[in-house]
């Protein structure tokens, strides 16, 4: 199994990267709000035909909801609203490269939190690579002499900050969810919990938006290409986050993740022709040092 949550955490790495790019750039056309709701309210649509295609292929049912299972994925719905809300206002203050500093360092908050919580396995050897590969991302974030003026810019650092620990929470709430779930495969069971979540957070956010911001909501309409584009992307990656959270701890997954801090500097370098520092480089390095240290560990 560990071959298969691998993959997963890897196509959905570069399909968030992709959909990060499309999502940031509509965040200057239709505002934050306007901008979040769009990976939701379009990806919906692509989650419940997952569904319909892994249901009419296999063998199995849809699974019954169970109250724990409504609970976690609630929260996790929830708290990856807010997640991507702070991050897209990050983003608006600060570089990419700093918001990202702040938002990864979410492995290690969701490894605590995951083993308190939903009694996710933690040995020592795993929390020291979820460190190591968390640290790899600082290093290449944050340039020399910039860490102090980061940290004492309060407002972007807490949101930045905020927007991890809301990721971190929403990871958990998600893998609570299918795990929850009584009957079914892990593909099933992950692609019911994506619909779930997708659903919860198209109608909250279509509520918010109704009543406090119609203009963001036609807004997103008018720019339907780009949001269709987004809401694929997105429903794409969460299908693959879903499948890995069925199969192994959120920790594991959110640490593979950090891959995506690579995968966004491959593009830099190969598509934009922008250099690469021997810092970044050096960076890259621990993250799969960290990241090798944590697929050593598993059983």
């Amino acid at each position: 199994m560990t071959a298969l949550w691998v993959a997963a955490a890897l196509i959905a790495s570069a399909a968030q990267t992709a959909r990060n790019a499309t999502q940031a750039s509509l965040t200057r056309a239709i505002g934050t709000v306007g901008a979040t709701q769009v990976r939701f309210l379009f990806g919906l649509p692509f989650a419940l035909l997952f569904l319909l295609l892994v249901r009419s292929f296999g063998a199995e049912p849809i699974p019954a909801l169970t109250p724990r299972a409504l609970g976690f994925t609630t929260l996790g719905a929830l708290a990856q609203i807010g997640a991507t809300a702070l991050m897209l206002l990050t983003m608006k203050q600060r570089s990419f490269a700093v918001t990202t500093a702040w938002i990864k360092t979410e492995p290690v908050l969701v490894a605590l939190i995951a083993a308190i919580v939903l009694g996710d396995p933690l040995t020592l050897p795993a929390l020291l690579a979820i460190a190591i590969a968390t640290a790899g991302v600082l290093l290449m974030s944050v340039k020399p002499g910039a860490g102090l003026a980061m940290w004492r810019e309060a407002g972007p650092a807490l949101t930045g900050l905020l927007a991890g620990a809301l990721f971190g929470a929403s990871a958990i709430g998600f893998r609570g969810g299918i795990t929850s779930l009584e009957t079914g495969g892990f593909l099933i069971r992950a692609t019911t919990t994506l619909a779930l979540s997708l659903a919860l957070q198209t109608a909250i956010l279509l509520v918010w938006l109704a009543l406090f911001d119609r203009a963001a909501l036609r807004a997103s309409f008018g720019v339907w290409r780009s949001s269709l584009g987004a809401g694929f992307l997105g429903a794409f990656a969460s299908q693959f986050w879903f499948i890995g959270f069925s199969l192994t701890s959120a920790a594991n997954i959110r640490t593979l993740a950090l891959v995506e801090v690579i995968f966004a500097q491959a593009v830099s370098r190969f598509v934009f022709r922008q250099a690469v520092s021997k810092r970044q480089l050096l960076g890259m390095a621990v993250i799969m040092l960290g990241v090798g240290l944590l697929l050593r560990n598993q059983p």
